[in-house]
């Protein structure tokens, strides 16, 4: 089995959206576990404020199949593709890590530079994955939270209210708090 962690983030109609992300991760992937929600204001174009949370799962996916899943998925929830890099999102999930990968697959580049750029990133996955080590700085997670300059983006938690009885699945998070 494969650690895979994903960013995931909308700022339309964040809370619904985000629980239907949940609920359709939660189906495809066992062992689910979430940190904690933060609101972030939006970086690089003005705009609502963002909600996002980490994802961390265990998965004998192929990277690939998982990538193509996860465009459906914030196909299906309405992400228009032909907006610009820096607008609103209906959802929006990135592969963060992928177990040991490094370097480019298929497309994808990891572990994921918005990792250590983005405090709405390094914060959940610190909380996460505290002692694990960034393979390109060779700093566990929670230090990189640590050291990271706070003042550059402001966040705070935010409670969303996630029912995991209403998938199918067993095994499915307790929460998304």
């Amino acid at each position: 089995m494969t650690t895979l962690a994903l960013s995931i983030g909308s700022n339309i109609d964040a809370e619904s959206n985000i629980r239907a992300a949940l609920s359709e991760l939660a189906a495809e992937f066992d062992d689910m576990q979430c940190s904690t929600t933060y609101e972030s204001l939006a970086v690089g174009f003005e705009g609502d404020n963002f909600l996002n949370l980490v994802v961390l799962a265990e998965t004998d996916k192929q990277l690939q199949d998982i990538a193509e899943f996860l465009k459906a998925l914030e196909d299906s929830l309405g992400r228009d593709r032909n907006q610009t890099r820096f607008s609103g999102r209906t959802m929006d999930i990135d592969i963060l890590l992928y177990g040991t990968e490094s370097g480019e697959s298929y497309g994808i580049e990891l572990p994921r530079p918005e990792i250590t750029e983005n405090a709405f990133v390094l914060q959940p996955l610190a909380e996460l994955l505290p002692g694990q080590i960034h393979p390109a700085t060779g700093l566990p997670y929670q230090q990189l939270w640590e050291n990271y300059d706070k003042s550059r983006q402001q966040l705070w938690p935010v409670d969303i209210t996630w029912d995991p009885l209403i998938n199918s699945k067993p095994n499915a998070p307790k929460g998304a708090t």
